[in-house]
């Protein structure tokens, strides 16, 4: 069937993404694409503008030229626009005779009777409709149906980034405007050391690295350029540019395949748009600019429109713009001064977005020193799943040091040295050698973990990317307890398609070798907030529209993710576990939807999981206060002590201000544990923990004894878990723990806890 050998080719997107010479050209190379597999007489494009609530035709086949561009619809006129108005797929075989049919003189669409309109979305969002039309009698099928579709949601991204520059005033420009950069210090060369906070643990010893876009892009804004360049050295440029780009695109997606989905996308199509790269030869050739200049202004033009908009996806794409500018001119130039070349480099940003973070592992980044009060906490897992050691360090002055100074950075302690003496490097190198042949030293890594008393304990891995799974397998636990399903959506620039994150789930399930895997739902709002999602600005993001409630409200994503679990999941153990419940009417509606979902894959005939686990991530107190309820409907619980701890007692666990009184050992805390623990031991129903408690020695004694069998921690964590409990006995445990309980002040259980046993 030719869907099958279209889904088959679904890659040949990104190679024809990669290829294509200009943005309309990669339009037009799309609806060739499917027009060939698809064997049908016309595909077409559409691309939506939303201020004007205008489609206009962008690209087609078997239409005539003529009608690019000059084709266009209001949002619900038209088969078409009514497919986008409604964002569903419409299929009709005699279009003359359909009620919103839309007729257009002298493009020969009057040949073509048969028509299917798929809308292309990314997210929520409208982003245009692919049509396909055939002449009377061949109609599309259900296979054509699902085929379009799934290339559809393949290039929405894609197109997303081609509309804004498609959609760019071609006569504007505007100067630039002189602008002081910032004095720097002085390299005196003598040892400087900061005391920060470490975000990511490691060792990194190297040369300083700033990535300061904005500083950066004034100082080009404010350099002369002694050597006049021309037309030809930019073009070279825009050439070596690509290159380079695609060549840390290809690395990034070999080792974090889940995560790498286009980084460079957007940087990409710039480098191909026609109008921009015609906007700078004009001013090199007509104007006589220097071709450093050109690319300044124009580079400026396009920042100050993608900065005006309130559009948050759109404005950070004025850091994509910087970001090329930059690269360009650095190429063009040749010069060390400008070396664009992170590799074994110490990296210094005031701030990083996830997707930044990638392209530093991408580029071999040494390590990464942010100059700022915080970090957020998915970015510090993502960090630690990358192997990137970061420290945080709130001190201005080190934008302000020379590239190229000696750093030694020391994540483990948060520590940071300028230009290291050779007492402290030979310190460093012992350090080196004492955690190595730690890692070296001999683990048991058999599966399964008892106590002395030959108590069972059950150890899984939190899993962030595909990239942990390895030493996950390699420490040999029970299975995935925790797979944080948002960071695929976190580190993009849009909502990942259900086939994206089939791809993803599946690799995870077929690597686990028929261990359990748990996956939370997305799990987003509060400190892990998507930048390409509109409504993101809240207040009091912690308890906003986070986690279910965010699924719940965009049922459409929610669907596209349990979907895609349940066939990633087919034949395996699989559990779908939904963060942030805070009622049994949340339950229910969750668990609907995954009911739903399972009906309506048994009918499109697709293999899935039939009867998955269903649990839920106890974090809030109202869930305590139920828990012998929820014990009778949930199938499994995993504590997240993490959100668990910071709703408990009233603090936001991401500012600095009150970290003190984030107290993992608060009497409330602890017996709300065994309260839960003992609810779901009344009712045989398995209940684990993960977060920081999970992980921290000085409580796992607690834990064993309050009747814990079941922890979940990061990959790293699973040695000195193990070893940890190999070392207690579960009896001495459980009367440690009753001590522990009736105390009521933190500071009397700290004192235990440091004690021990």
């Amino acid at each position: 069937m030719h869907h099958k050998k279209l889904l088959c080719d679904i890659g040949e997107l990104n190679h024809l993404f990669r290829d294509s010479v200009s943005v309309q050209n990669f339009l037009q190379r799309i609806v060739s694409l499917v027009q060939k597999h698809l064997q049908t007489d016309v595909c077409s494009i559409y691309l939506y503008d939303d201020a004007e609530k205008v489609l206009t035709l962008k690209a087609t086949v078997g239409l005539k030229e003529s009608s690019i561009n000059s084709v266009k619809l209001s949002l619900g006129e038209g088969i078409a626009g009514k497919a986008l108005k409604l964002k569903e797929l419409i299929n009709v075989s005699k279009a003359s005779e359909h009620p919103d049919f839309r007729s257009f003189e002298g493009i020969n669409e009057e040949l073509f009777e048969c028509f299917l309109a798929v809308p292309v979305l990314r997210g929520i969002e409208r982003i245009g409709v692919l049509t396909l039309q055939r002449k009377p009698d061949c109609i599309f099928d259900e296979a054509d149906q699902i085929a379009c579709t799934a290339v559809a949601s393949q290039i929405g991204n894609m197109i997303e980034n081609a509309r804004f520059l498609m959609a760019m005033d071609s006569g504007s420009g505007s100067n630039l405007n002189s602008v002081e950069t910032s004095p720097r210090l002085e390299d005196s060369g003598k040892q400087h050391f900061i005391k920060g906070k470490s975000a990511s643990k490691g060792f990194a010893r190297s040369k300083s690295k700033l990535i300061d876009k904005k500083r950066s892009f004034k100082s080009l804004k404010n350099k002369d350029y002694p050597n006049h360049l021309t037309a030809d050295a930019f073009r070279q440029a825009i050439e070596a540019t690509s290159q380079q780009l695609e060549t840390l695109q290809k690395k990034v997606e070999d080792r974090l395949d889940d995560a790498a989905s286009l980084i460079f996308s957007s940087h990409l199509l710039i480098l191909k748009d026609k109008t921009f790269i015609k906007k700078v030869e004009k001013l090199i050739n007509e104007d006589g600019k220097n071709a450093p200049d050109a690319v300044i202004e124009v580079s400026k033009s396009y920042i100050d429109i993608f900065s005006g908009s309130e559009n948050i996806f759109i404005r950070e794409k004025a850091n994509d713009v910087e970001d090329i500018a930059l690269r360009i001119i650095d190429n063009m130039l040749s010069d060390s001064e400008y070396e664009s070349n992170l590799s074994g480099r110490i990296v210094i940003a005031r701030d990083l977005f996830p997707s930044d973070l990638l392209r530093l592992s991408g580029e071999n980044a040494a390590g990464v020193v942010l100059v700022s009060g915080g970090v957020t906490s998915h970015l510090s897992i993502l960090a630690n799943s990358l192997g990137m050691p970061v420290v945080i360090a709130n001190r201005s002055e080190l934008t302000e040091l020379p590239d190229g100074t000696d750093i030694l950075l020391d994540a483990d302690a948060g520590n940071l040295y300028i230009n290291p003496e050779k007492e402290i490097l030979d310190e460093f190198d012992k350090s080196i050698s004492t955690r190595k042949a730690v890692e070296e030293g001999k683990i048991d890594l058999a599966r399964g973990t008892e106590t002395l008393d030959g108590k069972r304990i059950s150890l899984y891995a939190n899993i962030n990317l595909l990239s942990d799974v390895k030493l996950a397998a390699k420490m040999n636990c029970e299975g995935v307890g925790l797979y944080r399903t948002e960071f695929p959506f976190i580190v993009r620039s849009s909502f990942p398609t259900e086939q994206e994150q089939f791809v993803v789930y599946k690799k995870l399930v077929d690597q686990m070798k028929g261990r359990r895997v748990t996956f939370r739902t997305l799990d987003v709002g509060g400190d892990k907030m998507l930048s390409y999602y509109h409504d993101a600005a809240e207040k009091n993001p912690a308890i906003g529209l986070r986690s279910i409630r965010f699924s719940l409200r965009e049922k459409d994503i929610f669907i596209q993710q349990i979907r895609a679990i349940l066939r990633a999941g087919a034949n395996a153990d699989v559990g779908i576990m939904f963060p942030m419940i805070s009622s049994l009417d949340e339950f229910d509606m969750s668990r609907s939807i995954v009911n739903e979902c399972r009906q309506k894959l048994e009918q499109e005939g697709l293999v899935h999981n039939t009867n998955p686990k269903v649990g839920i991530m106890v974090e809030l107190p109202s869930v305590v206060e139920q828990i012998d309820e929820f014990a009778q409907e949930a199938d499994f619980f995993s504590i997240g002590t993490n959100d668990f701890v910071q709703f408990m007692l009233g603090v936001d666990r991401t500012n600095e201000m009150v970290e003190n009184f984030y107290i993992p050992h608060h009497p409330s805390v602890l017996r709300a544990l065994k309260r839960i623990i003992d609810a779901c031991r009344r009712a045989d129903k398995p209940v684990s923990i993960c977060g920081m408690m999970a992980a921290d020695p000085s409580l796992t004694a607690f834990l064993v004894g309050i009747g814990l069998t079941d922890m979940s921690v990061t990959p790293a964590s699973l040695p000195q878990l193990k070893r940890r409990i190999v070392q207690l006995d579960s009896e001495k445990c459980r009367s440690f723990a009753e001590e522990v309980l009736s105390k009521s002040r933190a500071s009397e259980i700290e004192k235990m806890l440091e004690k021990g046993i």
